[in-house]
């Protein structure tokens, strides 16, 4: 017996819901497949699935042993895939999804260093807004936020990065400083729409004065769902805007910017690149996933703010 043709067999026939569907997707004949089921179960000594009219059903030790004969399969498949890709180089379109302020802070920039290793892959960007989840339809989303990710899909993180405080220099000239964040009440912010009450928390290494503050902020003179146009207007000197070190990493760099608050933090954002399945992923999904991958680092912290 061909053990691990029998193992893709039992995937299938679990996969299609009956043998019948399964012979025909794997286009055998309709004996080939219960023989190959019950030559598998005899050699493991159990029975994987319980055959009624109606259905199949997997057993408690057939529910494990699926769990772990996916797995070896996916293994098998990528390594075969990464041989035969290996021998020729990738070409063709890889489908991105992106919010537009990753897109242009951070994937457009790069985009020269990926096509000198990679000239005949075309990268299509999708960034009509925030990408919540995994979009079946792209070959790589990526995905930005706070909370922890829920899915089925696979997911490598690129990189961190804070929301912070920020305002051009004159402008803090102006109208002050604020060293504690009650003072914002005293200053113009620029926010989403339906901004609340924001918690701050004194970092770690500045272990003075009290552990959280909450404050209500005043009145956005600029609402709007686009951080970009929040950072435009930070830089007209509008304002106190807060937004994701990765888009403003060049105005921090070049004093246009000043980080408001220092000693205080609001939020992390976690940054992953997503791919609805591993299996059969293309030659140019990977070399575009590994170029993310190599560029950002996954880093633990903030390598913006650095």
């Amino acid at each position: 017996m061909n053990e691990l043709k029998a193992m893709r067999t039992f995937l299938k026939v679990v996969d299609a819901g009956s043998f019948v569907a399964a012979s025909r997707e794997l286009d055998l004949a309709p004996a080939v497949v219960p023989r190959v089921i019950a030559e598998l179960e005899e050699g493991l000594g159990a029975r994987l699935l319980t055959r009624t009219t109606r259905r199949l059903a997997l057993t408690d030790v057939g529910a494990r042993y699926l769990e772990r004969v996916r797995s070896i399969v996916d293994s098998v498949d990528e390594a075969n895939d990464l041989v035969r890709h290996s021998q020729s180089t990738p070409d063709g379109e890889v489908r991105v999804a992106a919010s537009p302020e990753f897109a242009t802070h951070q994937i457009a920039r790069r985009m020269p260093r990926f096509h000198a290793a990679f000239p005949k892959v075309t990268v299509k960007v999708t960034s009509q807004g925030p990408v919540r989840t995994v979009l079946p339809d792209h070959d790589i989303s990526i995905i930005i936020k706070q909370s922890p990710l829920d899915g089925d899909f696979v997911a490598r993180r690129l990189a961190r990065s804070e929301v912070i405080g920020c305002a051009t220099p004159a402008y803090l000239d102006r109208h002050g400083r604020p060293t504690h964040p009650s003072q914002l009440v005293n200053h113009r912010i620029l926010t989403p729409p339906f901004q609340g009450a924001i918690t701050f928390s004194r970092r770690r290494d500045d272990d003075c004065g009290e552990e959280c503050v909450t404050v209500t902020p005043p009145a956005s003179l600029l609402h709007s769902m686009s951080c970009d146009l929040h950072r435009v207007g930070a830089l007209a000197g509008q304002g106190i805007a807060g937004l994701a070190s990765y888009t403003i990493e060049d105005a921090l760099l070049d004093r246009r910017l000043e980080q408001v608050l220092p000693s205080w933090h609001v939020a992390d954002l976690s940054i992953w690149a997503c791919m609805p399945t591993r299996r059969h992923v293309p030659a140019i999904t990977r070399a575009f996933m590994e170029f993310l991958l190599d560029e950002f680092g996954g880093a633990e912290r903030d390598s913006w703010i650095a």
